[in-house]
């Protein structure tokens, strides 16, 4: 008789856990095209294109994120980036397993491909406040030109919190020329940070994003001063997040208000920031373990991404 109890116990225990404790997560998911010709640069993901980008692959790239997601156990939030509209984000969200509660922030940018950020998430839970996006005009040019840097305002009972979601310029013309890109949009994050702090010095901010920059360099540092970066090289096997010239490290990034660590209310659980490489996301390449990549050139190769998810996890109240 004992031993019944004590085993129903530990379910109970089991399952509170399990309903108290979520995941907040940011997965890059690398050129997440509908096959529907529109206005923006998107000629690349059509099925006429060298890619033959048809309905196909496309469900399958929705299935793998599903995927997952699942594997996330259904997150808090989940912030995206690469993403073509919301419509993309939509379809993920229809063809989820238990999770069609969720809530969508999508707002269109003026990226020349048409790539944007978003987030969805779980509206039994938290409830949309306000929301909105941060737009800047890059260093050299007249006008904007790259992806928004989109935040919501959450409110769960009493408590709220805000999430940003960014995916910063590329350094595809190299590390120093492209740098003043990526300055101008941490920039532009930490005066939304600093206003939200200047109003209440206990905000809670969660910050999260492919910048195009590891922890060391100086963008992400600029962030760093004020919040407390949660993914390391260590958090995970590969020690990051992305694979250049078969080295690891760290692109994708989630950093918090101190405000987040502490008891009271919806807090995030210290230390528990996690680069998630789950057996499907990892392929070998040349004898290196890199991530399953959707196509390797115009190859269509099945996989997922070439970044890791990242979360961390949060405590209920």
């Amino acid at each position: 008789m004992k031993f019944y109890l004590a085993c129903a116990l530990l379910f109970i225990s089991s399952w509170s856990f399990s309903q108290k404790t979520r995941k907040i997560a940011f997965y890059n998911v690398e050129n997440l095209f509908d096959t529907i010709d529109g206005v923006n640069d998107d000629a690349e993901f059509l099925p006429s294109s060298k890619l033959n980008w048809n309905g196909t692959r496309y469900m399958e790239k929705i299935a793998h994120i599903n995927q997952v997601m699942k594997e996330l156990n259904t997150p808090l939030i989940m912030g995206f980036c690469e993403v073509e509209n919301a419509q993309v984000l939509s379809d993920v969200i229809k063809y989820s397993e238990g999770s069609k509660s969720y809530g969508l922030v999508h707002f269109e940018s003026p990226d020349a491909r048409g790539i944007d950020v978003g987030m969805i998430y779980d509206s039994t839970v938290l409830h949309l406040e306000r929301s909105g996006y941060l737009r800047f005009t890059l260093p050299g040019q007249d006008k904007p030109s790259t992806r928004d840097i989109l935040w919501a305002k959450y409110s769960l009972g009493k408590d709220t919190l805000f999430a940003m979601i960014n995916h910063w310029p590329s350094r595809r013309s190299g590390q120093d020329e492209s740098q003043p890109n990526r300055l101008k949009a941490a920039e532009t994050a930490r005066h939304f940070i600093d206003s939200l702090l200047q109003k209440n010095q206990h905000s809670k901010i969660i910050f999260m994003g492919d910048l195009n920059d590891y922890p060391t360099d100086l963008a992400p540092k600029m962030i760093s001063e004020k919040l407390t970066p949660m993914i390391q090289p260590e958090s995970g096997e590969f020690g990051g997040t992305h694979n250049y010239n078969n080295e690891w490290d760290v692109l994708d990034h989630i950093m918090i208000s101190p405000s987040f660590l502490k008891k009271k209310g919806i807090k995030i659980i210290k230390n528990s920031g996690e680069i998630h490489s789950f057996e499907y996301l990892i392929t070998e390449y040349k004898g290196q373990m890199v991530p399953f990549r959707t196509y390797g050139g115009n190859k269509y190769l099945g996989g997922y991404s070439d970044h890791l998810p990242v979360s961390v996890n949060v405590s209920l109240p």
